[in-house]
């Protein structure tokens, strides 16, 4: 068998960029085949008339996961990426007219709380106690590692462990119990949106997520997300991996329980010893694969949350808003029953806002400003009745209306364009099923061995990497996914393939 065994990526997000660069330096001959012009994926950007947007993530969050990724390619990010540390991480307006900015400044944020709920500071030090607690063992015992047996997963600690991380405990529950005020019970879950979730569902384990930014920093790197993307394409690159666009994939071709290759959109074939998907899992079970059966099974799953997205230019800039700006709903918890049971745009909708040239002027003109508002709203419903022209008007109403509250009164007279995105873009553009922006979601019955898992049963040297399987959604965690991945490959092949033998998988 040929020394330098060739693997096929189908995808080039973060996930397949960051698993071709493993695999090339491990000695794999990689192909990287996508159906966009460009790599990245969701984490892909948009550029016009000098107005840099990222599409999608704009938090980097836990730097150190991102470091251990150009660590294992012989890189340091320090060299690739010039990040700042955003600080406050979010102002929030609340729909009764309260503020608080949430800030690593410890004497400020303890005055905003104070004021709001007496000794509610104490308790938010215990609370970011436990998300510090949940961040560690998260990491050690479940998100860091492959689970590719039942009774891996299933030990007598992992159990007791569940139960120390509050995975049976709902987020907002367990929130509750820190703090009496709906503010700041709102202020310290509503993070659980930029991973698709609502905070009544998620479970508890996800008190990490506030520890992990006020403790370890929200961040930006100058040039925007899409810098990861250009960074890990270029050391890939060198390492001898080829990128090949404007390439969808139509039918993986197997043969027993081998994937033998793929055939593409104009019919050509390419071979591979082994293919690695980093299209949204769904997509790839149900429409590259003759695997029914599971496709049905993965679409009865509980999938994140979609956004109504909107990219606007804007020829003056509006100091009222900061690089993360975040307004919430009156009924915080009907907007939730709206997005995940109902599937719509909720009737009051909390929303986010982006503004990049805060902390990178170079994301908008001189005398400018680049806006991004992201309005979360329920995935595409089974019957496909979801009306995205009437939510999408709605949503722009609401954004409107709530930013003039806050001093930006004139915005409709200062655009100069505008781009957005409804859950039906995201599906076309993304191949994401149902339209969900976040892929599968995560509860107890969708974490660990019980997630999609990160190579076909059947399939023997198919793999898959991203959000919608092991370990989960969000750039950290990707990332992650393609080291599991990888090192799963790299055990499973090194006996097929013994030049890689010599090439032993990096230590974690």
């Amino acid at each position: 068998m040929n020394s330098h065994p060739k693997a096929l990526v189908i995808g080039a997000g973060l996930g397949g960029i960051a698993t071709a660069a493993r695999l090339a330096r491990s000695g794999y001959q990689v192909t990287v085949v996508e159906k966009n012009a460009s790599p990245g994926g969701r984490c892909s950007q948009l550029v016009r008339d000098g107005h840099r947007f990222d599409i999608g993530a704009t938090l980097f969050l836990m730097p150190e996961v991102f470091a251990e990724t150009y660590a294992a390619l012989g890189e340091r990010m320090e060299d690739h990426l010039d990040l700042r540390r955003i600080d406050p991480t979010y102002q929030i307006y609340f729909d009764d007219g309260a503020q608080l900015a949430l800030t690593a400044n410890m004497q400020h944020l303890a005055a905003q709380l104070e004021a709001i709920e007496p000794g509610s500071f104490g308790r938010l030090l215990r609370y970011l106690a436990e998300g510090h607690r949940h961040y560690q063992a998260s990491l050690e015992h479940f998100v860091g590692r492959n689970f590719c047996r039942l009774w891996e997963y299933f030990t007598p600690r992992n159990l007791w462990l569940i139960l120390r991380l509050k995975g049976l405990v709902k987020h907002y529950a367990n929130v509750s119990r820190y703090f009496r005020d709906d503010h700041l019970r709102a202020a310290f879950t509503f993070q659980n949106m930029y991973l698709g979730l609502s905070p009544y569902d998620a479970p508890a384990t996800y008190s990490l997520l506030q520890y992990t930014e006020l403790a370890g920093g929200v961040w930006f790197p100058v040039g925007g997300m899409y810098r990861v993307i250009e960074s890990l394409v270029a050391v890939a690159e060198a390492s001898g991996v080829q990128f090949v666009y404007n390439t969808p994939v139509k039918q993986i071709k197997v043969d027993g329980s081998r994937a033998t290759g793929v055939v593409l959109q104009d019919g050509s074939y390419l071979k591979a010893d082994v293919i690695i998907a980093n299209a949204d899992l769904p997509y790839v079970y149900r429409d590259l694969l003759p695997d029914a059966r599971v496709a049905k099974r993965l679409n009865h799953l509980k999938y994140t949350s979609s956004a109504i997205m909107f990219y606007w230019g804007v020829d003056k800039a509006y100091p009222q808003l900061g690089t993360h700006t975040v307004f919430l709903a009156g009924d915080y918890r009907a907007s939730f029953d709206r997005i995940f049971r109902d599937h719509t745009l909720p009737d009051d909708p909390s929303f986010y806002i982006h503004a990049p040239a805060r902390v990178d002027p170079s994301a908008a003109p001189a005398g400018a400003d680049t806006l991004m508002a992201l309005v979360p709203v329920g995935h595409l419903d089974r019957d496909g009745t979801q009306n995205g022209e009437e939510l999408q008007a709605r949503a722009r109403e609401t954004l409107m209306r709530r930013l003039a509250s806050v001093g930006v009164t004139d915005l409709e007279k200062h655009l100069t364009f505008e781009i957005s995105y409804t859950p039906r873009d995201w599906r076309q553009y993304f191949n994401l099923a149902k339209g969900a922006a976040f892929g599968l979601s995560h509860n107890v019955w969708q974490v660990g061995y019980l997630r999609p898992h990160n190579r076909h049963d059947r399939y023997r040297n198919l793999y898959f990497v991203g959000a919608s399987t092991h370990p989960g959604t969000g750039l950290p965690m990707v990332l992650l996914s393609a080291r599991l991945t990888t090192e799963r490959i790299l055990q499973e092949t090194c006996v097929s393939h013994p030049a890689l033998l010599s090439n032993p998988v990096p230590a974690t």
